[in-house]
């Protein structure tokens, strides 16, 4: 049976939501999950989450994802959430003109980035590079500004759809974190007050404390062991 044609009884019931991050939209999230294509996908997650995060983001990353125009966005809703007939994202989708006549920071070079590693290059990876790079725009930990459940969700959307940058990621560094230190990288700019992770002051801003990623791993030397 055509995909687009299934009925929603045939996809799970959206995934049992926690606590909400700070400033997430709720009613926009809620409505999204509902109309969602499978919203235990953690690209539709994603999706979801930037677009419900938009109102904590400063102009001009207050778009529902920023570089996206509107009918990216349109394009983008009729794939992962056919069902939704509200169109309650439709008030809040801009034109990418807009966002990109006052872009000044980094946004750029992020979306670059990631599309150069996209796993599958396509329209999707496309959607997803913005959305990340969006989401990068917030000043809390990536996966919250992207409203998501938690930070396994984001590591589990990088490692399917930029895997390249997942496997690069040796020792578990914030995804943030990791994102701008490839730029920095790109560009030949130091960015790091010591020459290894293990003997950095700031090990704990970088690294999460994560029992399935043991900090020994940061020891060794070379390009993935220092910081």
């Amino acid at each position: 049976m055509d995909e687009s044609r299934r009925s929603r009884q045939d996809f799970p019931a959206p995934p049992p939501q926690g606590p909400l991050a700070p400033g997430l939209d709720g009613a926009l999230h809620g409505s999204l999950l509902q109309a969602a294509r499978d919203p235990h996908d953690v690209a539709t997650l994603a999706f979801a989450g930037v677009m419900a995060m938009a109102g904590t983001r400063k102009p001009p990353y207050d778009a529902l994802v920023a570089g996206l125009s509107r009918a990216d966005i349109a394009d983008l809703v009729a794939v992962h959430f056919p069902s939704d007939r509200s169109a309650s994202w439709a008030t809040r989708a801009t034109e990418d003109a807009t966002v990109a006549s006052v872009r000044e920071d980094e946004f750029d070079d992020l979306v670059v980035l990631l599309d150069e590693h996209a796993t599958v290059p396509c329209r999707e990876s496309r959607w997803l590079a913005r959305a990340l790079a969006t989401g990068c725009m917030g000043d809390n930990h990536l996966w919250q500004d992207m409203g998501l459940p938690d930070r396994r969700t984001l590591s589990r959307l990088i490692q399917q759809r930029f895997t390249a940058l997942f496997v690069r990621n040796v020792g578990n560094m914030r995804w943030k974190k990791f994102f701008y230190r490839q730029l920095c990288e790109r560009a030949a700019v130091p960015i790091c007050k010591s020459p290894s992770c293990a003997i950095c002051v700031d090990v704990d801003e970088c690294f999460p404390r994560d029992a399935s990623h043991p900090r020994e791993r940061l020891t060794f030397g070379g390009a993935h062991g220092e910081h």
